[in-house]
Parts: structure tokens; sequence; C-alpha cells
């Protein structure tokens, strides 16, 4: 079973919105971050950025990061996921 999900563009309307397929995954990323969608740790992962990058290009939209007790908790299990801690 696969761990990702496909989303069909017809490639016109990335092309109309002069984009990248990485800039409209981070696009994405960062609405659902705003939305109070996913998490900033997800946010990120979704973005494929470092936690670093991911705040300046946050940062950069003047978005700002609202990194709360559960976000942290999200991202510490997601560490403990992947051996880091």
């Amino acid at each position: 079973m696969s761990n990702t999900v496909s989303i069909e563009i017809p490639r016109e309307i990335i092309r109309s919105a002069r984009m990248t397929t990485q800039e409209l995954k981070q696009v994405l990323a960062i609405s659902l971050f705003q939305q109070g969608k996913i998490s900033f740790g997800k946010a990120r992962e979704m973005a494929s950025m470092t936690v670093w990058d991911f705040q300046q290009l946050l940062g950069s939209r003047k978005i700002p990061v609202h990194y709360d007790i559960e976000d942290y908790e999200e991202d510490l299990q997601t560490l403990k996921a992947l051996n880091r801690v």
C-alpha cells in the first residue's frame, strides 16, 4: 500500500500558473498550514523542505509560525517513528 496520494492536475494549469510541481506542492503546504489543517512539521514535510527553509519561506510571505505543543508532540512522534530520538 502506497503512503502517497496522486492528484491529477492538467499540465496547462501548471503552465498557466508559471509554477513547477515543487512550487505547487509548497503553495498547497503553505495554504493547509495557514488554515490550521496541518502542522508546521507536516507542511514542511509536504513541501520537501528543511525546517529552516520552510520558516524562511513562511517569513518571506509574512505568514506567522504558530507552532504549539500539539505541533511539537506530533513532530516528536514523527522523529520517534524515524528513530531520530
